[in-house]
């Protein structure tokens, strides 16, 4: 059975900096692309970043460009989320999910590629 469960989040200050984990079981990690998204509240799930199987492809939102950071460790089946100024639109539960498909070429930005996610921690930025 997956579990993927996140950690990292709380409050912090627009321009502050929060780091999410994702620790993964129940599958071989380190085959799988790895994907974040967020849920603001009212709002649809979206796509927030990825990381390939292999950890040197990653894909981002316009959004967040330029100011979060994936990355993985696969020996410790852990996938990050390094988020540095903040902002307040960036409140939100974030979630990450496991490809359903292993050794992905291109990395996929829609839900439906996706098969298993976490619970979701909750990041609040205040103004």
């Amino acid at each position: 059975q997956v579990q993927l469960v996140e950690s990292g989040g709380g409050l912090v200050q627009a321009g502050g900096s929060l780091r999410l984990s994702c620790l993964a079981s129940g599958r071989t990690f380190s085959s799988y692309a790895m994907g974040w998204f967020r849920q603001a509240p009212g709002k649809e799930r979206e796509f927030v970043a990825n990381i390939n199987w292999q950890g040197y492809r990653t894909y981002y939102s316009d959004t967040v460009k330029g100011r979060f950071t994936i990355s993985r460790d696969n020996a410790k089946n852990t996938v990050y989320l390094q988020m540095n100024s903040l902002k307040p639109e960036d409140t939100a539960n974030y979630y990450c999910a496991v490809d359903r498909l292993p050794y992905r070429a291109a990395t996929r930005t829609d839900e439906g590629a996706y098969d298993f996610w976490g619970q979701g921690t909750q990041v609040i930025v205040s103004s």
